[in-house]
């Protein structure tokens, strides 16, 4: 059996504080440059900031569900640690990349997000937006709150919450969701190959939008291509026993 190095980051949350002080008895915390794992004690938001602080580094990444549900999360179970990174299955993720124009500002603005980009009405008024991918139209004309573009990780999150389906890790699909369209008023989530590129348009400059993907903000976005990024590659580990599909379920209940 392999017997990895293993750095530890916690969250601030009481479950992964009180977690801590059991691990840091037991494993050694090898500085993250000289690991072979990062593991990740939280929910899966820190599992999420964890990435991106720790991307460059290209490690893997193994959660222990300090959390609530736990996506991308382990049991929390840390007895025999290293026998359980070595069954474990590896998923590979990728993030959304997305380069934005804006009305108020002259270049355009290179973005990444795991989760998902979202454009969002910046004041009162409702905004007026199109929809296509490199292939065909999606909608001339969507008018509402705004819409979310998620990959499969960020199907459970606002996705999920907008009423959007959620996706496998593996689905190879992206997901469009509106949120609260007021015309079309029955328009509903769809699911794209994540091979697509995805074009969405401010039709009325008097009526802005705000870009958020995850947590950067762009505002008085112009225009913005969304695709799946073919570079940043992200490998999260899953012990055998546990079911993506069964925390799906459960959550639909």
């Amino acid at each position: 059996m392999i017997h990895h190095k293993l750095h530890f980051t916690f969250s601030r949350n009481n479950k992964a504080q009180k977690l801590k002080k059991k691990i840091l008895k037991i494993y050694k915390n090898y500085p993250v440059q000289k690991s072979d794992v990062i593991v990740v004690c939280g929910g899966d938001g820190y599992m999420l900031y964890a990435i991106k602080r720790y991307l460059k580094y290209k490690k893997f990444f193994y959660g222990i569900n300090c959390g609530n549900v736990g996506f991308l999360m382990n049991s929390l179970n840390i007895s025999n640690l290293s026998k359980k990174i070595n069954s474990s299955r590896i998923v590979q993720i990728k993030p959304l990349e997305g380069t934005v124009t804006s009305f108020s500002r002259k270049k355009p603005i290179k973005l990444n997000a795991i989760n998902d980009i979202s454009f969002l009405r910046q004041t009162k008024q409702t905004i007026s937006l199109s929809l296509r991918t490199n292939k065909k139209k999606i909608l001339n004309k969507l008018s509402g709150d705004g819409v979310i573009v998620a990959t499969p990780v960020g199907s459970t999150a606002y996705n999920y919450s907008a009423g959007g389906p959620i996706l496998t890790l593996k689905s190879k699909k992206l997901v469009i969701t509106p949120i609260s369209p007021f015309s079309p008023r029955n328009w509903k989530s769809i699911k794209l190959s994540d091979k697509n590129f995805i074009i969405i348009k401010n039709l009325k400059k008097n009526r802005p939008i705000s870009l958020v993907a995850d947590n950067f903000e762009v505002r008085n976005v112009e225009k913005a291509t969304i695709k799946l990024s073919s570079k940043i590659k992200i490998y999260i580990l899953f012990e055998k026993n546990r079911n993506y599909l069964t925390r799906i379920k459960n959550l639909n209940l």
